[in-house]
């Protein structure tokens, strides 16, 4: 009975050193296998009625540090974020261009304002106006092109959250899988359930790379995966994650009006939950960084459009003088009538006056009046068909031009003709209605709803209608912006207000909204979409700016949208509602016939001649070319827009600042993302350290585990053979 027990003994050593040695052997084989972690097995003794028949090995284990484990998931999705944002903010850095090939945007404006000093100085060189000309055409078309450029990373960016949510899906059903396997095995007692968590772990470091995950493990081995927010994302079944990448993406579409999809698990947006891996980089960087940058470069041109059409509008053309001059800002019918009136009244306010100037093909003088003066505006406003009305019957009568017009265009544009190609016309704003005052804008008074209460200022009659721009931009103002705000600060005014809406498709005063002086932002919101007359036309959202939120109210059907206090008031002026500057850096551009003809461009404004008692100009007048370039080395208010705060500086030094704010986001994303790389390689380096192979220690286990085989052996021989001998003696 000893010797059989002596033979079953050695002959399970046997088995359990051949079953160690290929452990072994297979730690060597994958040596440099990644994510493949040192397997081991213990060996016991198999006790049967108190007597030892020998050994028996349990299944390998794994030599895994979990803590370290999930140290590495969380250090590789903040990885895994920083690499995208750094991915993206070098392409952003490398769309401003190099400052020493000159065709960086800093470069581009420096040009224009050099151009704009030159052409002040030598008004009658054609080469100054061509220069000018050049360097205008240049920085608009760097601004187009960055700011479609912006927009198609974002949309790249957007595409990339959509294919990393579909390699999540396969990967968390992977994990499902996984876990089956591992259950099953688990429960039969089946040797590979290492291997198969081997597997997991590398799945979970791959998402880990998506997406920021924790996770635990039940008893059954299964493991439970969830965001660091608290969102499951595989438990007993898988919760897929959905979204729909935009087509096109363009600055005036954003995730807080909910133009772009957010990220959805189980019918429910975790968008605004995800802070790690790359989808959390990708987001921040659609939604926050970029647009960032873009309502930077939309505020630059904004000013730059603002502030030189404020003065181009100031002057007149030499000898190039318009007989026809159509605005390029429109304004809401009411289109109960045919043809439609334009009921909203403009004053001009006391201390200015507007002059009209005809002249002939010589630049004589021909006629002159003013506004308030024998034109008979009214000192109390006169609604704009009313205008026109008075300025097309001086033109006609007093002027003696008998085919002239002033209307309205198909786009709600002031036009002015005078009907005869010969005969030219100039619009200077004065101080009051004798001619040679002092040239200077005129204050205006308008009325927005056509109600006649008088709802906004504006300085210069020309600029106000947009008759002689230097720049144009294409855009409606559908969209209308607050200043940045605390979402959930009270607006705090002492009455309650009433908003009065109205655009250029469904007329005036179409809807309205009551506000009190508790409500917030927030609330202003709501209470716009929650409006059965207003919510199918226009719509209210929250855009994140910096460190506040704007309020942004847009014209669904894209028409020209204008609010108004009809009761109480203060709340407009309060949050500083505006048209939005979205779109201007995309659209801006030089006055397509200027472009063709560079001696459009305005440098001088009629002077009265008191000897002659008419206004004339020459092609050497250089005021307006003068206040072009004070124009644009003044100083201007700048917005808050994204991480550059409220300023007020020149156009060129906010150009340089939100090139720099670019160049320093780059370089702070590289040095980051650096840094995190370095900490998530030596967490894994840890791991290796930990889980890793040792060819030294496999190789003097192999030593130890032939020893014990060979040992195994003798005694399993010597027995038989002791056994042979027995039996033959019987």
């Amino acid at each position: 009975m000893a010797l059989l027990n002596s033979i079953s003994s050695s002959l399970s050593g046997m088995k359990v050193a051949q079953a160690q040695l290929e452990i072994v052997s297979n730690n060597i084989a994958n040596v440099d296998t990644i994510g493949y972690t040192r397997k081991t097995a213990s060996q016991a003794a198999v006790v049967v009625a108190g007597q030892t028949m020998g050994v028996t090995m349990e299944n390998a284990r794994r030599n895994v540090d979990e803590g370290l484990l999930k140290n590495y998931l969380s250090s590789n999705a903040l990885s895994s974020s920083l690499s995208s944002q750094y991915n993206y903010l070098t392409r952003m850095d490398n769309l401003m261009g190099r400052t020493a090939d000159g065709n960086s945007l800093a470069a581009n404006v420096g040009n224009l304002q050099s151009a704009l000093e030159t052409f002040s100085t030598t008004v009658s060189s054609a080469a100054s106006r061509y220069s000018l000309l050049t360097a205008a055409s240049e920085l608009t078309a760097k601004l187009n092109y960055t700011a479609a450029n912006i927009q198609t990373l974002r949309g790249d960016a957007d595409r990339e959250i959509s294919d990393a949510v579909s390699n999540i899906n396969s990967l968390l059903h992977s994990i499902d899988s996984l876990n089956v396997d591992i259950v099953k095995y688990t429960v039969l007692n089946r040797d590979g359930v290492a291997n198969l968590k081997d597997q997991r772990d590398n799945a979970l470091r791959e998402l880990s790379g998506y997406l920021d995950i924790t996770y635990y493990t039940r008893d059954t081995g299964a493991a439970v995966i969830q965001t660091t927010s608290g969102i499951t994302l595989l438990d007993t079944q898988v919760y897929e994650l959905s979204h729909t990448a935009l087509a096109q993406v363009g600055s005036d579409n954003s995730y807080d009006s909910g133009n772009i999809q957010g990220i959805f698990v189980d019918g429910k947006d975790i968008t605004a939950s995800i802070s790690g891996g790359s989808i959390g980089g990708l987001i921040d960087i659609r939604d926050n960084q970029l647009p960032s940058f873009q309502s930077q470069l939309d505020e630059l041109a904004q000013n730059l459009y603002s502030a030189l059409n404020a003065v181009h509008n100031q002057g007149t053309s030499y000898p190039n003088m318009p007989y026809k001059m159509t605005g390029t800002v429109s304004f809401i019918a009411d289109n109960s009538s045919n043809p439609p009136l334009y009921t909203q009244q403009l004053r001009i306010n006391q201390g200015s006056d507007v002059r009209l100037v005809i002249f002939d093909e010589e630049g004589n003088q021909t006629a002159t009046a003013t506004m308030l003066g024998s034109i008979g505006f009214s000192a109390s406003g006169e609604t704009l068909s009313s205008m026109m009305t008075k300025i097309q019957n001086w033109l006609r009568g007093d002027a003696g031009l008998s085919y002239a017009s002033v209307s309205m265009d198909d786009n709600h544009h002031l036009v002015i003709d005078t009907g005869d190609s010969s005969r030219t016309i100039s619009i200077i704003d004065e101080a009051s209605s004798t001619a040679g005052s002092a040239q200077t804008p005129a204050s205006l008074s308008f009325d927005v709803n056509g109600d006649g209460t008088f709802d906004a200022s504006y300085s210069g009659f020309s600029d106000f209608f947009g008759l002689n721009d230097f720049f144009v931009d294409n855009i409606n103002d559908y969209i209308l912006d607050s200043k940045v705000v605390n979402a959930r600060a009270a607006v705090g005014v002492n009455s309650l207000t009433r908003w009065s809406f109205s655009d250029s498709v469904n007329g005036f005063n179409y809807g309205d909204i009551d506000i009190s002086r508790t409500m917030t932002i927030q609330d202003i919101a709501a209470q716009i979409n929650d409006n059965a007359a207003l919510n199918t036309h226009i719509k209210a959202s929250l855009i994140k700016n910096g460190d506040g939120y704007m309020l942004r109210v847009e014209s669904l059907e894209g028409a020209q949208l204008e609010i108004a206090e009809t009761l109480g008031g203060g709340i407009l002026e309060k949050l500083d509602m505006a048209p939005s500057s979205c779109g201007y850096a995309a659209t801006i551009a030089v006055r397509s016939d200027i472009l063709e003809n560079a001696n459009l461009i305005v440098c001088g404004s009629p002077q009265f001649n008191s000897d002659k008692g008419a206004y004339a100009i020459n092609a050497a007048s250089n005021n307006i070319a003068n206040r072009l370039a004070d124009a644009f080395a003044s100083n201007h208010t700048f917005k808050q827009s994204g991480n550059m705060a409220k300023t007020t500086t020149t156009i060129a030094n906010y150009a340089s600042t939100f090139v720099g704010n670019v160049s320093s986001s780059a370089n702070t994303a590289e040095s980051s993302y650096e840094y995190q790389s370095a900490l998530t390689s030596a967490i894994s380096d840890k791991e290796a350290q930990f889980s890793g192979i040792d060819l030294d220690e496999e190789l003097a286990q192999m030593i130890i585990y032939q020893q014990s085989y060979a040992a195994c052996a003798q005694v399993f021989t010597a027995s038989r053979e002791i056994l042979d001998v027995l039996i033959n003696m019987v």
